[in-house]
């Protein structure tokens, strides 16, 4: 057998990519598991962004390759999407289209990051910031965040730190798994941080609309594209994840390093997907709105889970996903088997977003409301 790649002893399978082959497997069994853990929008995409992706693809001009930095008319598009919701002004060099954000992730950290360099990366926080870094042979260094400080970054704690490697900084608001939101302060405090040490601020913000009155973006803060980078999807918003739509917003010195790696790693997003994905950010708002009708009713009902079970969660909070601390000192890991082995009741440990997570669990709204109902009345039949 061929020996893996040394950049793989530190990257182990992504947890959601072992542990759905389990679930599978005992559903495969004739288990009734209630999925309550992956982040999928179970919700249709808007009839006019399917219609556009039909039309585009019976062009017979659709089908050839296309520009690396997407069309003009999707960067367009997402350019007068980032000026409606967020109040952000950007030409088309300063957005760059990608097949997902997590995409970005890796062409980011492989046009900015060398072997040795540090990566601040949030606790709890998504999985494949360190990963990622590890893959690129750069070193993470978790910075913690508490329920006590609203899961917001601690910058006496980050000023105390030996910041001298550190070359890029990930950030996610609204914060994912806890639901923590921003607020312009914040993304003020990311800004001059990343100003004061030379450290690029990537933003990761693809859950802005979802539960959320006031969509917001870092690069709303003057000066913010100098040292700031945001990540964008289509995914959760348009309920559209396997698509795969994202982008990156910045500078366009920034994007177009960014483009020398992605430019020798994709030769551009088919453009029934662009035609679609243009479709979906001419929406009206009252879409986003009835949307989120949705995800109100299933989160009122998993508050409800979370109180039958005993447990407390924040409920000021943003995203899809309700984020619930157990109690005492009790294993996520083994109360999350619990739930799946005993109630079928499939949720997520928060231990694998970092030790800070170790207390909590977290639920996905990413479900029918017949089967949030069917989780309350198992755990109530204990």
């Amino acid at each position: 057998m061929i020996k893996p790649s040394h950049r793989l002893d530190q990257v182990k399978e992504y947890y959601f990519s072992a542990k759905l082959k389990e679930v599978k497997q005992l559903i495969a069994e004739g288990q009734p598991i209630i999925p309550m853990g992956i982040g999928s929008p179970d919700l249709p995409p808007h009839p006019a962004i399917i219609k556009a992706l039909q039309l585009a693809a019976a062009n017979e001009n659709a089908h050839g390759y296309q520009p690396y930095q997407g069309s003009p008319e999707l960067r367009l598009a997402m350019a007068k999407f980032y000026a409606e919701h967020y109040g952000v002004n950007l030409g088309p060099s300063e957005i760059l289209p990608l097949m997902g954000s997590k995409e970005g992730i890796m062409h980011i950290s492989m046009a900015f990051l060398n072997p040795g360099d540090q990566v601040l990366v949030p606790d709890p926080g998504y999985p494949t910031y360190a990963a990622v870094a590890h893959l690129v042979h750069a070193d993470p260094v978790p910075y913690k965040l508490m329920e006590e400080n609203n899961w917001q970054p601690d910058f006496n704690s980050l000023e105390a730190l030996d910041l001298s490697k550190i070359k890029i900084m990930w950030t996610n608001y609204p914060h994912m798994p806890t639901g923590a939101k921003a607020g312009q302060n914040l993304f003020q405090n990311l800004v001059n941080f990343g100003q004061k040490h030379g450290i690029l601020i990537v933003h990761d913000n693809p859950y802005s609309f979802i539960l959320n009155d006031k969509p917001e973006s870092i690069l709303a803060i003057q000066g913010a594209q100098k040292v700031a980078l945001e990540l964008n999807s289509l995914s959760k918003t348009f309920n559209i994840p396997g698509w795969r739509v994202g982008m990156v917003a910045g500078s366009k010195e920034n994007l177009n390093t960014i483009l020398q790696v992605k430019s020798n790693m994709d030769s551009g997003m088919f453009s029934g997907i662009q035609a679609g994905a243009i479709a979906a950010l001419e929406l009206s708002n009252s879409w986003l709105e009835e949307t989120n009708q949705h995800y109100a009713t299933r989160r009122t009902l998993i508050w409800q889970l979370v109180d039958t079970l005993g447990l407390t969660c924040e409920k000021n909070a943003a995203g899809m996903f309700v984020w619930a601390k157990l109690p005492g000192n009790t294993d996520a890991y083994k109360y999350a088997d619990w739930l799946l082995y005993d109630k079928k009741i499939f949720i997520t440990p928060g231990s694998i977003f970092g030790p800070m997570g170790e207390n909590y669990i977290r639920f996905s709204l990413c479900i029918e409301e017949n089967q949030i109902l069917e989780a309350i009345k198992r755990v109530k039949s204990t």
